[in-house]
């Protein structure tokens, strides 16, 4: 069997095995630009994560809850660069698998755990801005630093039990449909999924902290609405109008619309490939050249949120390009 395909110029990952999967060959015009595009994310996302990292872990008035939270996130984004995209950048371009199928067990499951702690950190992060917009006198007796930490542990450990135990029990496969199989070839590293196991860890790791997220930031932005309205409204002429307004925008919390952004941003790099993932996993994994620019447009996430700390907070800049200097 293999040797009629190979006459009909069709190349395989492995050659020798009856099971190997087909091996597309990208010339060499379109391969290393990729490996070149691919490459500079990777990088971008390892270092800049791991500068913001150092930042906030060495200078102790950067030790806030707040800050805590987007080391967690960093922290992820991090791992998510060192670990995960190198593999998967090979994996994409040569379209072959060629670790073994335990790292690529290990692969899948920390891919699925550090995705899950992502959206779980967001939806931390959108407590933590409830408070300080819609409870400001409350802020600090309920989001401490020792609050802040279990959270985190919870969402840490919430995770790896999604992430591994997902698919080292099997789950990813119950009640799969007998044609799912033919995906499952030698040279292949991807997390195949029944509808019934896709359903559930996408309404588990997305659409549930999605619409919890949603919905307190609607809350917050009710509330800032309620301020503007109220500072408008002790206005007695028209000339402070302006004033009033300027006043207003210095009021409201720059790093909520910051980490806004970031939310806004993981939705639009993370929700295509969940919700394609979620409409039919078979016919999703059957296009893998689909599938692998959604989900590197889900890790290009991870490279852009250090830009978006850098560049939104000012009293996070300094600290950056200290440690920066430092380095360097």
């Amino acid at each position: 069997m293999i040797q009629s395909k190979t006459c009909d110029n069709t190349h395989f990952c492995y050659e020798s095995s009856n099971k190997s999967c087909a091996k597309h060959d990208y010339s060499a015009t379109v391969r290393v630009p990729l490996y070149f595009l691919l490459g500079t994310v990777i990088i971008f996302t390892v270092f800049g994560n791991l500068f913001v990292i150092i930042t906030i872990a060495h200078f102790k008035q950067l030790h806030t809850p707040t800050n805590f939270l987007i080391l967690s996130l960093a922290a992820t984004d991090f791992l998510l660069g060192a670990v995960i995209m190198p593999p998967s950048m090979v994996r994409s371009l040569e379209t072959c698998w060629y670790l073994g199928n335990i790292f690529c067990k290990i692969h899948t499951s920390t891919d699925t755990m550090l995705s899950t702690i992502s959206i779980l950190n967001l939806s931390l992060i959108s407590v933590d801005r409830y408070y300080a917009v819609c409870h400001p006198l409350h802020y600090h007796t309920k989001m401490t630093t020792c609050v802040t930490t279990t959270m985190i542990l919870i969402c840490w450990s919430l995770s790896a039990f999604i992430g591994f135990g997902m698919l080292f029990s099997g789950f990813n496969s119950w009640g799969t449909d007998t044609h799912i199989e033919m995906y499952n070839c030698d040279g292949s590293c991807i997390l195949l999924q029944s509808r019934m196991s896709s359903v559930f860890f996408s309404v588990i790791a997305f659409i549930i902290p999605a619409f919890f997220i949603i919905v307190l930031y609607l809350k917050i932005l009710l509330v800032a609405r309620r301020q503007a309205s109220s500072i408008q409204s002790r206005v007695g002429a028209n000339v402070n109008l302006q004033k009033s307004k300027g006043n207003f925008n210095k009021t409201e919390p720059k790093a909520t619309r910051t980490l806004g952004t970031v939310v806004g941003i993981y939705f639009a790099c993370w929700a295509p490939w969940f919700l394609c993932s979620l409409n039919d996993p078979v016919i999703f994994f059957s296009l893998p050249i689909f599938s692998e620019v959604l989900i590197w447009l889900g890790y290009l996430n991870s490279g852009i949120n250090p830009i978006l700390y850098a560049f939104s907070f000012g009293w996070f800049r300094k600290p950056f390009k200290t440690v920066f200097l430092k380095i360097f």
